[in-house]
C-alpha cells in the first residue's frame, strides 16, 4: 500500500517539495490514531445533540504518547485545544469527557487535577459496536463504520473483546467455585 501511494504521489504531485510533506518516520510530534476514528467521532456527535464530544476524543488521541493513557496535568490546556474558551471552558470540557466516558470511549481516574487526571483511551471500534448494540448508531453510519473497520483490518476487534470477556468470566467462575469449596470445607470442620 505504501509503495503504491508513493508511486501515485510522484505521478500526481511531483512539484511538491519533500519538506512540505508530513512523514511519520522523519517528522517529530506524531501519534498513532485508529483509522476509523472520524466515524467514531461522528457517532459520538450524533448522540450528543447540542454538545458534540467527538472533537474532544480526537484531542485526547492527539495527546496520547502512542500509549492509551493520557495524563491531564492542566484541564484548561485540554479545554483550549478542544476549542473551548472563556470562563466555562474547563466545565464544558469536563461535560464532554463525561459523555465520552458514558459512551465507553474512555475510562477515568481521579488525580491531582481532578476527575479527569488519568484518562484511559479505549478501543473506539469496540465502543462504536457497543453504541450500536444499544441502538445509538444509525444504519447508514454503522454501514460506513463496518466498511472502514474491514478496510483497515480491524474487523476482529469485537470478536477478540468478546473472547476476552468470556475468558474473564471463566476465571471469575473458577475463583467463585474455589471460594465456595473453601467455605463448604470450613463448615464441615466446625
Amino acid at each position: 500500500m505504501s509503495e503504491r501511494a508513493q508511486q501515485q504521489l510522484a505521478l500526481h504531485f511531483p512539484e511538491v517539495p519533500e519538506t512540505l510533506l508530513w512523514r511519520r518516520k522523519s517528522n517529530d510530534g506524531f501519534t498513532t490514531v485508529p483509522r476509523p476514528l472520524p466515524i467514531a467521532m461522528q457517532a459520538i456527535d450524533e448522540t450528543s445533540k447540542g454538545a458534540p464530544a467527538g472533537h474532544a476524543l480526537f484531542c485526547l488521541w492527539a495527546r496520547a504518547p502512542d500509549n492509551p493513557l493520557v495524563i491531564v496535568e492542566n484541564p484548561a490546556t485540554f479545554a483550549a485545544e478542544t476549542g473551548f474558551t472563556g470562563e466555562r471552558a474547563t466545565d464544558t470540557w469536563r461535560k464532554r469527557m463525561r459523555r465520552l466516558r458514558d459512551l465507553g470511549f474512555i475510562r477515568t481516574k481521579l488525580g491531582p487535577s481532578g476527575e479527569f487526571h488519568f484518562i484511559l483511551l479505549l478501543n473506539p471500534n469496540i465502543a462504536v459496536e457497543m453504541m450500536r448494540r444499544k441502538g445509538l448508531v444509525q444504519d447508514g453510519l454503522y454501514g460506513r463504520f463496518i466498511e472502514r473497520v474491514a478496510d483497515v483490518g480491524a474487523a476482529g476487534d469485537w470478536a477478540a473483546y468478546q473472547e476476552a470477556l468470556e475468558a474473564a468470566e471463566k476465571v471469575v467462575d473458577a475463583k467463585s467455585e474455589a471460594l465456595d469449596g473453601v467455605v463448604e470445607s470450613k463448615k464441615g470442620v466446625k
